[in-house]
This record gives C-alpha cells, sequence and structure tokens, in this order.
C-alpha cells in the first residue's frame, strides 16, 4: 500500500514538476519574450508579429477600336509612401523613417509640384506612416527614379496601376474614364468604363502570411494565397482612323467658325456600327480637363431643322399622297387653324394667325414639292401637312421612326427630347425641325431607314466582350437590331433620289459638299436657337448641319456633322472640315472609283491578338541580348545608332508592352539613320524623340504623310527634322 501511495506521489510531483515548466516558458515567451529551452530572443518574432494581406491587383480589360488598337488600358505607376514610425528600422540598421521632415519637404516640393508647407504638414503627423495626398499617386517612373535619386530616409513607393488612354482626346465622352477611389480601387465613372465597368473590372488577388516587424515570414507559417483574375476586353465598332478625322475635323471647325459646340457621327447604315462618336470642346481622359459631363450625341436635345425636312417627305411618299411633280407657292405661308389644325390663308386673311417663311425670304414662286427639299423650303413641308397629309400622320410617321423615344444604345446614358405637337404652329414648325427637341442618336437611327432601303436599324458600339486570357473566348458578341421598318423600300428610293439632287444638282443646298471619291446624297440644316427664357428664337445664333450618305447608288455609311455658333451665311459653303470627315469615310471603305456598285471594304474581321508584356531593362545590355530578349514580346523593336550595346531605351523599364508596338532602342548618338515613319502615328514619332534625343517637328494630326529628310539620312540634334500628319 505504501509503495503504491508513493509510486502516486512521484507522478503527481512530476506532473507539477513539467507544468511548471510549461508555465514558466510560457510566461517567459509571452511576457519576457524570450525562448526558456533555446534562449532564443523572440522579440522580434512575437512583438510586432501580424498577419499581413498582401493585395495582388488585377488588370483592367482594355478598351480596343474594331482593328485592335488600344483606346484605355492599364498604366504601371508609384505611390509615395513616408514612414514616421522612429522604432523602424531597415534591415541594414541604416534610418527608416523621415528624420528631417523639413528637409524632405524642401527635397520633393519641386519634383511633385507641392508647397513645402503641405509636404511638411503630412510630414509632421502623428501616425506611422502617410501618403502625400494626390501629387504623390500615380507617379510615372521617372518621377520615381528623380525622387530615388534624392535617398531620401523613409521615402518609400507602392507600385500601383492607373487607367491611362493611349490615344488622348479620343471619343472621350463615349470611351469615359476610369478613376482610383481612395482605397485605390479603379472603376468607371463615366461613358464605357462606366457602363462595362462589371466586364472590365477583375478581381484582385492576395498573399497572406504572418510575419515579424520587418516583413520576413515567421518559420513554418502557411502562406495562404489567391491569384488575381484580369478583366475581360471591350472591343468598340469605333475606327480610329475615322474617329480622328472627325476630332480634326471639330479643331478645323473651332478654328473656322469659334462654335459653342460641335457634334458628329459616323454609322453603317446596314449594321448599326457606329465608326465615330464625338463632340467639341472635349477632354483628354489622362489629363481630366473636364468642364462639361454632358454627352451631346445621346444627352443633349436640341432644334434639327432642315434635316428633319426629310421625314416630312417621307411620310407623305409613303402615305401614297405626294405628287413630286405637283406645283406649290413657295411665297410666304401664312395660316389660320381649326380646331386646332392650321391650314393656309393669305397674307390679308383676317382669319391669319401667323405666318411661315424661307429661308433669307427667298421664294421662287410655283415649284415642283420634289424642289422644295432641294431647295430646302420651310413653305414647302408647311404646304405637305396641310394639303397633302394629316398632321397626325405626320406624328404617326414621326413615332415610327423612333423619335422622342430613348434608342436604348448599349446602356448609354440619353434623352428623349420634347415633343411639341399641340398648337398650329408647333405642328408646322416640327415639319422644318424646329419647336421640338431630338437627339443625334435619334438622328442617325431614323436615318438608317432612308438609307437602308426602310429598315431601321438600332446603333450600336459594342461589338465584343471577350477574355483576356483567351482571344477566341467571345464573352458577347454585339448584332444588329432591326428596331422597324417605318417606310417601304419604294419610298427610301424616292427619298434618296431627292436628297441626291439635293447634293448634286447645282442649285442643291448640300452642293458645297461633294467629294472627289465618290458620290454622295445629303440634306443641310440651319436652325435658329431658341431665345433664353423663351419668347422667339435668336437672331444671331444658328445650329448648322449637315445629313450625308455615301455612295449614293447604294449607302453603306452616313456621316452627321453639328455645330452651333453665331449665324455665318457661308457656313455651308465652308465645308472643308465636314468634307474631311467624307473624304475618310471614302477611302477607308474604298469607295473612290467604284461609283457604281461600290461595296465597303470591311476590315478584316479577325482582331490581332493583343499581348501584353513588361518592359526589360535592357540599358548596358549588348544588342543581341536585348534583341533576343524582346523577341516574345511581338513588338516592333528599331535601332537607333550603330553601336553594339545600349544606352537608352523607350518605353522604359517597367512600363507595360503590347503586340506591335514600337520600341526604341539607341546604341549610340553619332550614327542614328533617320526612320521611315510613314504610316507612324504622333505617338511613335514622340517615341522616336525620347528615345534619340532628336526633337521632331509635327504638323498635323493623324498619321505621317511625309517626311522632309530622307529614310537612311544620318541625324543629329542639329537636324530639323519635320513631318507632316495628316487624317
Amino acid at each position: 500500500m505504501r509503495q503504491s501511495n508513493r509510486m502516486i506521489l512521484l507522478i503527481l510531483l512530476a506532473i507539477l514538476l513539467i507544468s511548471g515548466l510549461v508555465t514558466a516558458n510560457v510566461f517567459l515567451v509571452a511576457v519576457v519574450k524570450v525562448h526558456a529551452r533555446s534562449g532564443t530572443d523572440l522579440t522580434d518574432y512575437v512583438s510586432a508579429s501580424n498577419v499581413h494581406r498582401q493585395v495582388q491587383q488585377a488588370r483592367r480589360g482594355y478598351i480596343l477600336d474594331r482593328n485592335g488598337t488600344i483606346i484605355a488600358q492599364d498604366n504601371v505607376t508609384y505611390n509615395i509612401i513616408a514612414v514616421l514610425d522612429k522604432d523602424r528600422q531597415s534591415r541594414k540598421g541604416e534610418i527608416a523613417y523621415v528624420d528631417d521632415p523639413l528637409a524632405t519637404a524642401r527635397a520633393l516640393a519641386p519634383i511633385l509640384g507641392m508647397e513645402e508647407s503641405t509636404i511638411y504638414g503630412y510630414l509632421t503627423k502623428n501616425a506611422k506612416q502617410v501618403e502625400l495626398g494626390n501629387k504623390g499617386r500615380n507617379l510615372p517612373r521617372e518621377t520615381k527614379e528623380a525622387i530615388e535619386a534624392l535617398d531620401l530616409n523613409g521615402i518609400e513607393f507602392v507600385q500601383t496601376t492607373k487607367r491611362s488612354y493611349p490615344l488622348g482626346t479620343f471619343a472621350s465622352y463615349l470611351v469615359g474614364f476610369a478613376q482610383a477611389d481612395d482605397s485605390g480601387e479603379v472603376s468607371g465613372k463615366m461613358g464605357i468604363e462606366q457602363y462595362m465597368n462589371a466586364a472590365l473590372s477583375g478581381e484582385d488577388g492576395y498573399k497572406r502570411y504572418q510575419a515579424d516587424k520587418n516583413g520576413n515570414i515567421l518559420p513554418g507559417m502557411k502562406m495562404e494565397e489567391k491569384s488575381a483574375v484580369n478583366g475581360n476586353d471591350v472591343i468598340l465598332t469605333l475606327d480610329q482612323g475615322i474617329q480622328e478625322a472627325l476630332e480634326s475635323a471639330f479643331v478645323q471647325t473651332q478654328a473656322e467658325f469659334n462654335p459653342e459646340k460641335v457634334w458628329g457621327s459616323v454609322m453603317e447604315v446596314e449594321t448599326g456600327k457606329i465608326l465615330a462618336w464625338g463632340q467639341s470642346p472635349s477632354f483628354d481622359p489622362n489629363t481630366m480637363n473636364i468642364d462639361d459631363y454632358v454627352n451631346y450625341v445621346s444627352q443633349m436635345p436640341y432644334e434639327p431643322g432642315s434635316t428633319m425636312k426629310v421625314f416630312t417627305y417621307a411620310a407623305a411618299i409613303d402615305s401614297g399622297a405626294y405628287d413630286g411633280s405637283a406645283l406649290v407657292d413657295s411665297s410666304k405661308f401664312c395660316y389660320a387653324a381649326s380646331n386646332r389644325k392650321p391650314y393656309r390663308v393669305s397674307q390679308g386673311d383676317s382669319r391669319k394667325i401667323g405666318c411661315i417663311g424661307n429661308a433669307s425670304g427667298k421664294s421662287w414662286g410655283m415649284i415642283p414639292y420634289d424642289l422644295g427639299l432641294v431647295y430646302s423650303s420651310n413653305v414647302v413641308t408647311a404646304s405637305i401637312i396641310t394639303s397633302l397629309i394629316e398632321p397626325e400622320v405626320y406624328e404617326d410617321y414621326l413615332d415610327r421612326f423612333g423619335f422622342f423615344k430613348l434608342v436604348d444604345t448599349d446602356g448609354i446614358a440619353e434623352t428623349t427630347g420634347i415633343k411639341n405637337f399641340t398648337w398650329p404652329a408647333d405642328k408646322l414648325a416640327l415639319t422644318y425641325g424646329q419647336g421640338s427637341t431630338v437627339t443625334m442618336l435619334q438622328m442617325i437611327q431614323a436615318y438608317s431607314a432612308i438609307f437602308n432601303d426602310g429598315t431601321m436599324v438600332k446603333p450600336y458600339v459594342i461589338d465584343q466582350v471577350r477574355s483576356s486570357y483567351d482571344d477566341q473566348n467571345v464573352l458577347y458578341q454585339g448584332q444588329t437590331q432591326v428596331v422597324g421598318n417605318p417606310i417601304s423600300y419604294e419610298t427610301s428610293q424616292q427619298v434618296q433620289q431627292l436628297m441626291y439632287d439635293t447634293a448634286n444638282r447645282e442649285d442643291g443646298t448640300a452642293r458645297f459638299y461633294q467629294i472627289p471619291e465618290t458620290t454622295i446624297i445629303a440634306k443641310t440644316g440651319t436652325t435658329q436657337l431658341a431665345a433664353v427664357g423663351g419668347g422667339g428664337y435668336s437672331t444671331g445664333k444658328t445650329i448648322v448641319s449637315l445629313m450625308a450618305a455615301m455612295p449614293a447608288e447604294d449607302p453603306k455609311v452616313l456621316v452627321y456633322y453639328a455645330f452651333q455658333a453665331e449665324y455665318d451665311k457661308n457656313a455651308h459653303v465652308k465645308s472643308d472640315a465636314i468634307k474631311s470627315v467624307l473624304r475618310k469615310v471614302a477611302m477607308t471603305y474604298n469607295f473612290a472609283g467604284q461609283l457604281d456598285t461600290a461595296e465597303p471594304q470591311e476590315p478584316s474581321a479577325e482582331i490581332v491578338p493583343i499581348h501584353e508584356s513588361t518592359m526589360p531593362s535592357l540599358i548596358n545590355h549588348s544588342l543581341e541580348y536585348a534583341q533576343n530578349k524582346m523577341a516574345e514580346s511581338e513588338c516592333e523593336v528599331i535601332i537607333l545608332g550603330g553601336g553594339d550595346e545600349i544606352i537608352d531605351q523607350f518605353p522604359q523599364e517597367g512600363d507595360l508592352v503590347v503586340t506591335r508596338q514600337k520600341v526604341f532602342l539607341l546604341t549610340d548618338t553619332y550614327q542614328i539613320s533617320m526612320p521611315d515613319m510613314m504610316g507612324w502615328t504622333r505617338k511613335e514619332v514622340s517615341g522616336f524623340w525620347k528615345a534619340s534625343g532628336l526633337p521632331v517637328k509635327m504638323d498635323g494630326y493623324g498619321k505621317v504623310t511625309s517626311q522632309n529628310i530622307p529614310p537612311g539620312t544620318l541625324v543629329n540634334k542639329q537636324t530639323a527634322i519635320e513631318v507632316v500628319l495628316q487624317e
């Protein structure tokens, strides 16, 4: 019995001893932070150990034009982080925090374009680390390197991404822009970037692990990791060449007429594909110099003027009430009304409640109804709804053409305009496009029926959404959508003939828009602006517009262009800006020289896959090494100089480069041969300039059409290099 009790006592003592040792070790680890058995100081592991979550940022999808040109992409940028925690030491034992806020502020101010006092305020906050506000975010690599060269204690960088727009001002109100919020998350704020945000946005990945205060992963700890999923790419129906021609036309119109507003669009009439869409003033989404957030094409209702007369004629022709050879009096149209229905009376009739005249008070006497459109007579269109058809018939046709309704183009924000069709004056005014408001988007949809044999198609701009990992994985495919047949084939042909006469007769109002490449059909518009606050129309300002389609024999593409400016009686004579767009369309679709059987030359249906890679550091490497390194990028490498070693490069190390992008590698500054720049863009010419250090004078926009220095000529900083760019 005693033996058993002694054994039990020994066991209890052993348990108590072991428990005491464990408790003491736990106490030492928890409080003293020393491991009892090994004597290891656990301060570095325990006192500041925590779970770290490192975000792997997903790439936002590209926005591309129909030929694969990048419109929007992510670029690598950097945010400044200023470490203020004095307890933070670097692994080398150096100072790893901002130890001299005043000197640091003075050094950073000129580089960041900030006031010293502002930076000093950030650097003296009671915080472990701070950012330096908006001007300390999204810094390009050059700025980062300039700051790093200062070797400032406690100034570090976090790599991030910024949405960039390589083409600058390019359908900016349609494409829109994306920005990062305070948390760094990028999302669309306007336009396609906003409407297609769900498709473009990726899903960030992360790494989660436990580390000490210096960031070292603790031994034996598992790392949890989830890969980032990039966003999908969105391919638009826009054509870079046609869009840039439209943007250039805006610049020319601004210079010639000093308008308050200019807006325009180009569309395939059979498919509804939008080839160009824009307005001026516009903005560069890279710099966000934006004052007005209204999209003129879809959100700005306006009185369309005489381009509306085509629909008055279409209604009369389609309803069977029209005889184009019948004569009508084109002199001043005075009217009375019965039950709000207008009818024509003589100028001296006591029942008269108003009169309508033609532009500039013109009168041609008795003329055929057909010439009423050719001459753009307000009187004749008023006569159509008082002598040929009832006003309600005209109203019904406007409804068929989709006016005063939402078009619903790919979710783009829009308005419906306002129909005023109650009073006699309203009904008459709408026959020549005044008194009620429409949008340009409604106009191009309605005109598709005129140009497309009576079939009306919905305009659209999203051609595809595809996986950024697999070019063949198309997640969405835009398609032509027929939204009505407001008129018959025969009616469309008859109206097209009238528009042909308007553009091609010597006395047609659209004759000044003829181009050498092909024959067009067209209708002009000149609209007085309603006076501010109501009470009639301003005599000083007008909206000048043109609706045209080509080729005349079988219209494939329409162009609609409008601007609001001070009245100019020669506004339609000074037609070069608009004609430049017409000519670009004709050349793009190979209409030139095919006046009888014109068929558009469709762009390649196969979009060249876009592959992105990070530009490596090639400086101080051999030329052979650089060429081998760039081989997989599928970029076009241009060697500048006759050396064997790379001394400079553009783009810089870490920049994203994509398929077909020009990469410039400088090997010396004494044997640079002038490259053949024909067909280069302004951006590509600028890339040569940055890599070589040789200034280039650029005249115009679009692509290079001539250069003053022949290819192969040796050039240096004394050489005056000039190139001319055209649409």
